[in-house]
């Protein structure tokens, strides 16, 4: 070994280091054996011989514990099979007395083993025999029906036997209290005699209620009586059941066909609600659904006394006016404050509910008004007549309106109160002109009010700030106003919508309407002080509503529809001179822009020379965007392709069936153009120096060589393709080598199309199948190879060190 140290120095420091280790070893020797005097040696060997046994035979993929259970269960279920067998069917000569006498001592055996079983630690085994022996207890009740009771009454004898059940069984728990079976078991058995009384004495379904109710009280009482284990059974037993009474008397309650028959499940529903309530007062968990739970039967038992003599629409009317007061709950200080959260909470649901039937009739108003597109400028379409559930719908929406409201007072930190206030307060608004059956005027004019107010209530309202406080941190006030806004702004637009689509059954009042809105849109996009969502959205709105107004001035000038184009071009046209003094909502009103021209190319589309017109105009309009630097990559390739365009269509509808005539004379302008741009500035790129003119001339001819059955087209565009991809290629540039390459290839395929077309028609029919069945599996074999690559890759790196 190589050690610059002498060998006296070097083994006075290896002593040194032994030292040290034995001074450590010595610590950690002396503090295990002071762990293992203070741990209880039970612990230490749970903890450690399982480790060391699991370590020495591998780990087990089922616990102990597991499958001891496992093995209990299925235990208890085979006894319990074989005692059904063995009660239900025979078993040898013995009759039913002898079956009986025999399930009862074994009954007995299997209900006092627990006992011995619980005094030796097996608290498992003991809770499957206890399980056994609690059938055995019911298979008794059956032999004792069979043996001594055959003549009375099978549901009348069943509701006595659970009572007995229930009791003995709750007495065995209560004896042995580790057991957990006997008392689930017990509470749930209890739920069965009242109910199968009421069934022997031919109960109907209200006398059901009565029975199931009945049965809730005593498992309520128990509950609040018994704090422990039987209240939470006993809790959850009766939750269920005082729901089946619950909705048994309210089924019956909406069956009634008069005030009369109404009373009975009124007075049920009411005692629902006295038993709900009472509960949510003295419980300790589960109080607001409790106290939502007694309030809602209590609006079914006062509006049911009055349903049957109303209408659908009144009596939801009705049941809203009794539930809207106890949203007053949230003041009475005097109550509990889950009781008061429950009954704001079913009062808040009752009117969500009847909101959304009524908001339903306003979505079958605003959508009614399409059938004007059916025939505009008719004036036979009045406005949507009321029906009988119009009044109906408006008090609804106003009663919650108001409910809303009073709720942002009271909750000043929700949202959702002022939110829902702004789109119910509008959507009565808006639909009470044809509730009232006003003339069609009137009702356009107050909608458009309506309309118009709630666009300025959208502009005045704070923008939605993003809240970096915690989630259950108090909001300040005035937090929610931005979603409000927001509100404000869907209904806006969904009134403008409606009143522009009814506006289209006449002539003025499409240019009255299109042009308020169009006016009221552009002042709201130079209202700096509104958010920047409804200033962009007004922005939009007002571009296009200027573009539907230019369509309507050429359906009224009785223009053909190709002629209407131009008119609407000149609306991007003013947005692309505006520019940058557009100032924030620019990108909006040019989007709105584009879209305004895409439906200028649309409406010219049915005449070949106006469609040229339309598209030379674009390519203007365009290229003016692009003369400004932040436009000119948006709009400058958009010009380029509308200008082509422009040229094919006009070559097209001039019937020319030489195009080169028109467009190698560009073509050379647009190379000599190019090639002096890129001798001043040798960074500019061919695509810009020499896309547009290559392609002026390329991509026209290549059409019409696919419509040419000569052969000099071909070879000359095949030949000047040709040198076009050898320049590009010579002097690396990527327009003329992609542009030339793509046209010979195209050129090539036209030549070998007859051809190919040959070949094909004369193979077999299963060659072309079978051919791409060996190439998906060449790829698959080639795919494979791969993964086998890049896996040995792997494991190569894996091995170094």
């Amino acid at each position: 070994m190589d050690n610059p140290l002498p060998p006296a120095e070097e083994l006075v420091l290896i002593d040194r280091e032994l030292i040290q280790l034995d001074a450590r070893r010595h610590f950690l020797l002396s503090r295990r054996a002071w762990l293992l005097g203070a741990q209880a040696p039970q612990a230490w060997g749970a903890q450690v011989r399982p480790k060391a046994s699991a370590q020495a035979t591998g780990a087990s993929e089922a616990s102990a514990p597991g499958a001891q259970n496992v093995l209990l269960v299925l235990g208890a279920v085979l006894l319990a099979v074989a005692a059904l067998a063995f009660t239900l069917v025979s078993w040898g000569s013995l009759g039913i007395a002898g079956r009986s006498a025999v399930l009862a001592v074994v009954t007995a055996a299997a209900l006092g083993a627990p006992v011995a079983l619980l005094r030796r630690g097996l608290r498992s085994t003991a809770e499957a025999v206890a399980a056994v022996g609690l059938l055995l207890t019911v298979l008794d009740a059956y032999a004792l029906y069979a043996v001594g009771m055959p003549e009375v009454d099978g549901l009348a004898y069943a509701a006595g036997a659970a009572a007995v059940l229930a009791a003995v069984w709750a007495g065995y728990g209560r004896a042995l209290t580790v057991l957990r079976i006997p008392v689930p078991a017990a509470l749930l058995t209890a739920q069965l005699p009242l109910p199968l009384a009421a069934l022997a004495a031919g109960a109907a379904g209200l006398d059901m209620a009565w029975a199931l109710l009945g049965t809730a009280a005593l498992d309520a009482g128990l509950a609040l009586l018994r704090p422990g284990r039987w209240s939470r059974w006993a809790g959850e037993a009766g939750s269920v059941v005082g729901g089946a009474a619950l909705l048994t008397a309210l089924t019956q309650s909406l069956d009634a066909e008069s005030t009369g028959a109404a009373l009975a499940p009124s007075a049920r529903l009411a005692a629902v609600a006295v038993l709900a309530l009472a509960v949510a007062w003295r419980a300790s968990a589960l109080r607001t659904a409790f106290a939502a739970a007694g309030a809602f039967a209590a609006v079914a038992a006062l509006g049911g006394l009055v349903r049957p003599e109303l209408s659908p629409s009144g009596a939801a009317v009705v049941y809203l006016a009794v539930a809207l007061p106890l949203l007053g709950a949230l003041r009475v200080s005097a109550l509990p404050e889950p009781v008061r959260r429950g009954l704001a909470l079913c009062g808040a649901g009752v009117a969500v509910l009847q909101a959304a039937l009524a908001a339903a009739w306003v979505a079958s108003v605003l959508v009614g008004r399409l059938r004007v597109l059916e025939e505009v400028w008719s004036v036979t379409a009045p406005a949507p007549a009321a029906d009988g559930s119009g009044l109906p719908a408006l008090v609804v929406l106003l009663l919650t309106a108001g409910g809303s409201w009073w709720l942002v007072r009271v909750l000043p930190e929700r949202t959702e109160p002022a939110v829902a206030a702004v789109v119910l307060g509008w959507a009565a608004l808006f639909t009470a002109p044809v509730v009232l059956e006003a003339a069609p005027g009137a009702v356009l004019a107050a909608q458009l009010v309506v309309t118009l107010a709630t666009g300025a209530l959208a502009l005045r309202a704070p923008a939605p700030a993003a809240s970096t406080a915690p989630a259950r941190a108090p909001k300040p006030a005035g937090a929610g106003q931005g979603l409000v806004g927001v509100a404000a702004g869907t209904c806006a637009l969904a009134g403008a919508l409606s009143v522009s689509v009814a506006a289209l059954d006449g002539r003025l009042a499409t240019f009255a309407v299109f042009g308020l809105l169009g006016a009221a849109c552009a002042a709201g996009a130079a209202y700096r002080p509104a958010p920047v969502w409804a200033r962009a959205g007004a922005a939009a709105l007002a571009v296009g509503y200027a573009a539907l107004l230019a369509v309507a001035l050429g359906a009224l000038l009785e223009r053909p529809v190709a002629w209407w184009a131009p008119a609407v071009l000149v609306v991007p046209a003013a947005v692309a001179a505006l520019g940058p003094r557009l100032g924030s909502v620019r990108v909006p009103a040019e989007v709105a822009a584009a879209a305004a021209g895409l439906l200028a190319l649309a409406l010219a589309t049915g005449d070949a020379p106006v469609l040229a017109l339309v598209l030379a105009l674009a390519g203007v309009v365009c290229a003016a965007a692009a003369v400004r630097p932040e436009r000119r990559s948006a709009a400058g390739w958009p010009a380029g392709a509308l200008f082509l365009a422009a040229t094919w269509v006009r070559l097209a509808a001039s019937e020319v069936t030489v195009p080169e005539a028109y467009t190698l004379p560009v073509t050379a302008a647009a190379l000599t153009v190019g090639f002096l741009r890129r001798r001043r500035d040798p960074l500019a790129g061919s695509w810009t120096a020499y896309g547009p003119g290559l392609a002026a001339t390329l991509l026209p001819s290549t059409l019409a060589v696919w419509g040419d059955p000569h052969w000099l087209r071909p070879l000359l565009l095949g030949t000047a393709a040709l040198g076009v991809t050898l320049a590009g290629a010579r002097g690396r540039l990527r327009a003329p080598l992609l542009l030339g390459g793509a046209t010979l290839a195209a050129v090539a395929l036209h030549e070998l199309t007859p051809y190919v077309v040959q070949v094909v028609d004369a193979l077999p029919r299963w060659l072309p199948p079978a051919l791409a069945g060996v190439l998906l599996l060449a790829m698959g074999a080639t795919y494979e190879k791969r993964l086998r690559d890049a896996r040995r890759l792997r494991e190569a790196i894996g091995r170094l060190k």
